[in-house]
């Protein structure tokens, strides 16, 4: 059941234009609030007949204390509960222009009982009133911030609420065994309460941990799929890893010079590459130098390819695949390597163990082979396309679950005669996952999440 969170929002009427502002085909404004019905009053000519609820209807808007007239369109009236709000909101879909929509906001701003809305406080009043619960906001936000196909794809499951109904079921499930370890400790010595009583709620929290277990293995996906794939391109200096950045950029993004050691700090480019969201980090040169300024750039280098989800080694083909031994201690199994320059040295057998390839950035030969490799490397490490099932997005969520696992774990470890103990593992768990939906205390964590959404969310 979604927790009804304690808010001003259900006493006040708000409002905001729920369109971009400037010239447009419609603009829409969005009055949610007690005083739904006193806006259309003051600004909808004839007010004489009030709106019947959730049908179009044609309508002149006025200024409440002039009269005169605004702009011709449409209104419709959603009755509470059956609004986005939970409460009574009013719309009014206009003409847009800058000037046409200053008038219409200040015309609102007086009637009486209404202010301007807060960023994301329509998205947060239909959490308040129990319209969708605080993972369903967030997915929300995250679809409104999507970039890429990946990511408009895991945001839908969340705002469309299967991860609520995913740690729902896991919740009520700690509950059942928790009932029943509560009914030993009220009922232990009476022969109503069935001998398997305890190792029916063992049996329940084991396949609840492994349930937990099996969403905690996912690899990070949600998480990095949100944020972007961070891609660090390295190697030793000229081997094209600038040339390589301002291919993906389509411009001179990075200095490119005959000279080693010309790119000093770290360079950040976020791309779609094939409806995957990519952050290409390049860096600078890999070697030894005394050079102040270069070794921080170098330090810094490290750093990037270390806290990256995938790195691209970029090696020039006229080494004939040497690779100099302080870049091969960076190569993991999550490096690709690129050897550059196939258009100045001639190819060679490819060494085995990392998925790579032969290009020539400058030529753009073999380019379009590297482009659907990574691609495919992308989808195969990444991609969520193959399930419904909903992933881990957000630190928090990843922070509750391992709470609860650990709460589980705790109870599984208990012997039978500590049931009032075990009774408490079993609590702390299901409050762990009510912080995931919002069904327990989550305050603290409302404001971050708003303050990132629109004004007319």
């Amino acid at each position: 059941m979604l927790r009804r969170f304690v808010s001003t929002a259900t006493r006040e009427t708000f409002f905001a234009l729920a369109s971009p502002p400037g010239k447009a085909g419609v603009a829409v404004y969005r009055i949610s609030g007690p005083a739904a019905l006193q806006a259309y009053k003051s600004l909808v000519q004839p007010a004489a007949t009030l709106p019947k609820p959730w049908k179009l209807h044609r309508c002149t808007v006025q200024d409440p204390d002039t009269g005169a007239r605004l702009d011709d369109g449409l209104a419709v009236y959603f009755a509470a509960p059956r609004s986005y709000t939970g409460l009574d909101t009013l719309e009014l879909h206009l003409h847009s222009g800058r000037a046409l929509c200053a008038a219409v906001l200040d015309a609102l701003a007086r009637v009486p009982g209404c202010r301007p809305a807060r960023p994301g406080e329509f998205t947060r009043a239909a959490l308040t009133n129990g319209k969708m619960d605080l993972t369903q906001a967030e997915g929300l936000r995250d679809l409104l911030d999507a970039e890429t196909d990946a990511q408009r794809r895991i945001a839908r499951v969340a705002a469309e609420g299967k991860t609520r109904k995913t740690m729902e079921r896991l919740r009520e499930g700690v509950i059942g065994a928790l009932a029943r370890v509560e009914a030993i400790i009220d009922f232990g010595d009476s022969e109503e309460i069935e001998p398997e009583t305890w190792n029916d709620a063992v049996r329940r929290v084991t396949e609840l941990r492994e349930t937990i277990e099996h969403h905690l293995a996912d690899g990070r996906r949600g998480e990095i799929l949100r944020a972007g794939i961070r891609l660090a391109i390295f190697g030793p200096p000229n081997a094209g890893k600038s040339s390589l950045f301002n291919f993906f950029a389509r411009r001179e993004a990075a200095l490119v010079t005959p000279l080693p050691g010309t790119t000093r700090d770290v360079l950040e480019l976020s791309l779609d590459l094939g409806g995957f969201p990519l952050i290409l980090v390049d860096t600078a040169g890999l070697r030894e130098t005394d050079d102040v300024v270069e070794k921080l750039g170098i330090e810094r280098a490290r750093s990037a390819i270390t806290d990256a989800d995938l790195s691209l080694c970029v090696l020039s083909m006229e080494d004939r695949g040497r690779v100099p031994k302080d870049i091969q201690r960076l190569i993991t199994p999550n490096t690709l390597v690129l050897y550059n320059k196939l258009d100045v040295a001639k190819a060679f057998e490819l060494p085995a163990g990392q998925p790579a390839w032969t290009v020539s950035v400058r030529t753009g030969d073999g380019m379009d082979t590297f482009l659907a490799g990574l691609t495919r490397i992308l989808s195969d490490k990444f991609d969520v396309r193959d399930t419904e099932e909903p992933v881990i997005t957000h630190a928090r969520h990843r922070y509750h679950l391992e709470r609860a696992h650990e709460c589980l774990d705790a109870f599984l470890a208990l012997p039978s005669e500590e049931v009032v103990l075990a009774a408490q593992e079993l609590r702390y768990a299901a409050n762990e996952l009510g912080r995931v939906v919002g069904a327990v205390g989550v305050e603290d964590v409302l404001d971050a999440l708003f303050k990132d959404f629109c004004i007319g969310k």
